[in-house]
């Protein structure tokens, strides 16, 4: 990877470019877990201005080298914490998404936290164990993005 990634308060103001970011089908597939937001711009705005406004989530953009090239997020749900993060795919494979998710880490302390990905997401298999991620189950979900069942694998970042 060339430049510097940092991370920084996501805002309203990179809600329209995220949201071109993850129109990419390439990227929706892999992902794998979209919603109807995916396709359509004014919920997918509605939906993140209602993320911004949630407290409980700590919401980042992903810079590199001064543009917004993703977002990385960890979330409550069910009770944990839950990491998510989504990389322009230009960036696959530059170290960007790894150099995103342990700054995030950095800023957020709490242990255990967890994250899922699509068995053959491998680039994201890769950056979640190399973060410090232990794989600790499976689990066989709908994936809308696909239209089919598939498995996701089950990770944890132990205490």
């Amino acid at each position: 990877m060339r430049g510097t990634v940092t991370l920084r308060p996501l805002d309203e103001t990179d809600l329209v470019t995220l949201f071109e970011i993850q129109l990419d089908p390439a990227a929706q597939r892999m992902a794998a877990f979209t919603d109807a937001t995916a396709h359509d711009r004014d919920a997918y705005l509605a939906k993140h201005r209602r993320i911004l406004a949630n407290n409980a989530i700590v919401s980042r953009a992903v810079v590199l080298d001064g543009d917004v090239v993703g977002s990385a997020a960890v979330f409550p749900i069910e009770g944990e914490l839950e990491l998510t993060y989504w990389i322009h795919r230009d960036w696959w494979g530059r170290g960007v998404a790894s150099a995103a998710v342990a700054a995030l880490l950095a800023e957020v302390p709490t242990r255990p936290l967890h994250a899922r990905v699509a068995r053959d997401n491998l680039g994201s298999v890769r950056v979640l164990e190399r973060t410090g991620f232990v794989l600790v189950g499976t689990e066989d979900s709908f994936a809308p993005a696909r239209q089919e069942v598939i498995t996701e694998l089950l990770y944890t970042l132990p205490e």
